[in-house]
This record gives structure tokens, C-alpha cells and sequence, in this order.
């Protein structure tokens, strides 16, 4: 049995975030990563750029550096990016190890691997915001032999056969690859859900820029109306072809037919929800919250006040159902839960699937820890731009730990 002080597991950007950290505390530890650097980036498709401008990537020792702060990634930079900080940070780092069961037993944690038990004195579980991905109720009365893909299995608008392409999902995945196949040609009908939309730039400055400086990444999860609401869809501009606007109405004008959500399938036909009036007015909202937040900050610091119009009028009329023949295929984009139902400790999630934890200390798991998750501290948590801050305070707690 391999023993060790501590174990990270995951080698994307927060378990290398949270190796760093340790490292810089003389924490004797290591990184196990199932797949290789970044995987969770490199499975995305193609064409997959950062959602967040360059110089919101703030790895801890190894901020961006480059020559085009105000641009946007792509998956295989972002993918670069990591693999040069595990080399500037001599991460020590075990790829292709995947664990499959973790147990706190007598005072250490106790791990199953493909390579065999581990035992370590504590666990930082790094393994994604998200882990699983979600289809909605009805998706499995569609036929058999349709092609259905999501975010990880589509690659280009070439992957999907000849036929109408179904979008299911309007958050930022869902606009970015209706947006793709409609450039590419193809007949794309999205199934709208609700999305929070803004522009990608104001006054010069990245949405991103905006929501630093407001504090709006800084929202804890008590700032929100419910804890379901971490399940809110993130802003649905678009970083590809150097960061646009991109939301229904958008859609619309490249041709993309609008349903509302996706309901079933039965006699033939997919339908729909008559909801799409109401997505689009939700979206309307959460602009319309940006633009008091802007202007406050405005107001508050002597800005020059921005040009933010009011939300053009929508034409909602919509059908409510579709020949399923005519499908060449669907792309489920409702998004990824988490699952952690490989650690065998009762209650170590709550009921939506995140961790039971404070600062990264599991409430119910000695010596387990986490980093990545979505609102763990908060809104910037899961973030290129957020994971420094949080490794550093877990890897005090764990220092701690350790006595």
C-alpha cells in the first residue's frame, strides 16, 4: 500500500493551483490525475475559446504573461497554459491514476486506485466544478438510433449528421455551438432555457472587468435568492473570433430557429414549452441588473456613464413541436452536476451534490478537503481567476491539518 502526507486529485487548474500552494508551504504531497493536464479543457470542442479575457487567468506563481491580454484562449492554449505551469512549478504530478474510492479510516484517508490502495494523512479533491452531465426528462423517448451528443462528444458542425440540428440549452455552450453550426450553414433549432445575458464589452472594458470591479464575483452563496441557484446558467457572451455578444436574439438574426424548453417526444414529433417569452424576459432582468450595477460604479467613481439601452422588443411566437425525422441530431447543453459519489462518507454532499464544507473543510470527512467547486467561498471559486485565491486558503487548512 503507497502511503503519503497528502494527495491531490486532479491535475487541472485548481489541483495544480492548490500543488502550488503546498509546495510553497513545504507540504510533502502529490497530484494524481486519471486522464492527462487539463483534460476536462481538452475534451471540449474544437473551436472552444475562454468565455473570460487572458488576463483573468491567475494561476498562482504564473498569471498570464502573454502578448494579448484582451483576448481569449482556445482549448488548446488553455491546455498549453497548464502543462507549462505543472513544468514551472515542478508540480509532482502522477498521470494515469485514477481513484475510485475515498474513505477517511483511523485517523488518515484511505484511497482505491487503478494502481492499487493508497492511504495519505489527508485528500484535496480537485476533480471539477462539474462532473456529470445532465439531459433533461424526455430525452431518452427520443429514437434510439439519433445521434445525441453534448459539450464533450461534439467536436465540429462536420461531427453531426445531415438534418436539422436540435440545441438543447441556451446558456453559454448552447449559444457558442448554435452559433457555430449556424456560421457552418446548418438548420439549428435551440430549445431556449434561462440564461443570464450582458454585452462583452462596456466602455471600453470586458464584461469581466465589470464584474470584478463591481464585487460582483465576489458574491458568496448567501447573496443568492436559493442554493439551486449555483445552478444558474453563467453569462452567455462568447470569447470565440476575438469575444462578441451572443444570446437568443443573436441567435435569431443568424438564423437559428427559438423554441422554448425541451418538453418530450412522442408521436414523431419533439416538443416544446411555451416559456420562450419568459426565458427572454428572464435574460431582459439579469441585463438590466448589470446595467444598475454598472451604472452605480459609474456614479461611485466619476466614470463616464455608458451607453446601455434598454432591451429591444422580442417576437416570441415560436412552435411547439418538431418532425423528429427531420433531426440529423441533438446536443443536450443543460450543463454538468457534480458527483462525488465515489467518497463513501455519508453526507459529505448536500442535496443538489456539492460539497458539505467551509473554506475547503469537508464538515463531515476528516482530513478531506476540496477546491474548484462552485461557490465554495464564492462566486470566482471555479474561475481561472478565483482558483489562486482559494488554494491558498486550503492549503493553510490543510497545513493545519497536518499539525
Amino acid at each position: 500500500m503507497t502511503r503519503h502526507d497528502v494527495v491531490v486529485i486532479g491535475g487541472g487548474q485548481a489541483g495544480l493551483a492548490v500543488s502550488r500552494e503546498l509546495g510553497r508551504r513545504q507540504v510533502d504531497h502529490s497530484v494524481l490525475e486519471r486522464a492527462r493536464v487539463g483534460s476536462s479543457w481538452a475534451t471540449l470542442w474544437e473551436s472552444f475559446h475562454l468565455n473570460t479575457p487572458n488576463w483573468s487567468v491567475k494561476l498562482p506563481g504564473m498569471p498570464y504573461d502573454g502578448d494579448d491580454p484582451d483576448g481569449f484562449m482556445s482549448r488548446r492554449e488553455i491546455v498549453g497554459h497548464l502543462e507549462r505551469y505543472v513544468a514551472a512549478s515542478d508540480a509532482p504530478l502522477r498521470t494515469g491514476i485514477d481513484v475510485t474510492s475515498l474513505v477517511p479510516k483511523a485517523g488518515e484517508v484511505r484511497l482505491e486506485t487503478n494502481e492499487g490502495p493508497m492511504t495519505a494523512r489527508a485528500a484535496v479533491v480537485c476533480t471539477g466544478a462539474y462532473q456529470r452531465s445532465v439531459r433533461p426528462p424526455g430525452a431518452d423517448e427520443l429514437p434510439p438510433g439519433l445521434i445525441a451528443l453534448d459539450p464533450r462528444s461534439y467536436r465540429t458542425p462536420d461531427s453531426v449528421p445531415d438534418g436539422v440540428v436540435l440545441v438543447v440549452g441556451s446558456g453559454q455552450s448552447g449559444c457558442q455551438i448554435a452559433e457555430e453550426l449556424c456560421e457552418a450553414g446548418r438548420e439549428v433549432v435551440v430549445a431556449c432555457g434561462r440564461a443570464p445575458r450582458a454585452p462583452r464589452r462596456v466602455a471600453g472594458h470586458d464584461l469581466m472587468w465589470w464584474a470584478v470591479e463591481t464585487g460582483f464575483l465576489d458574491g458568496t452563496i448567501d447573496s443568492l435568492p436559493s442554493p439551486a441557484a449555483r445552478f444558474t446558467a453563467n453569462v452567455t457572451a462568447s470569447g470565440a473570433n476575438g469575444g462578441h455578444d451572443l444570446d437568443a436574439r443573436a441567435l435569431r438574426a443568424k438564423g437559428a430557429v427559438l423554441v422554448g424548453r425541451f418538453m418530450s417526444c412522442d408521436g414523431g414529433r419533439v416538443r416544446f414549452a411555451d416559456d420562450l417569452a419568459e426565458s427572454v424576459a428572464w435574460a431582459d432582468e439579469r441585463y438590466l441588473e448589470f446595467r444598475e450595477d454598472v451604472l452605480a460604479l459609474c456614479e461611485d467613481r466619476g466614470l463616464d456613464v455608458p451607453d446601455l439601452p434598454d432591451p429591444e422588443p422580442f417576437d416570441a411566437e415560436s412552435p411547439d413541436a418538431f418532425d423528429v425525422d427531420a433531426l440529423g441530431g441533438v446536443i443536450f447543453t443543460g450543463g454538468f452536476r457534480p458527483d462525488y459519489g465515489w467518497i463513501d462518507v455519508p453526507g459529505v454532499v448536500d442535496e443538489m451534490g456539492f460539497p458539505v464544507q467551509r473554506d475547503g473543510v469537508s464538515g463531515v470527512a476528516p482530513g478531506v478537503f476540496f477546491a474548484g467547486v462552485h461557490f465554495l467561498r464564492s462566486r470566482k471559486s471555479s474561475l481561472l481567476y478565483g482558483i489562486g485565491d482559494d488554494a491558498s486558503v486550503v492549503a493553510d487548512k490543510v497545513s493545519a491539518h497536518l499539525g
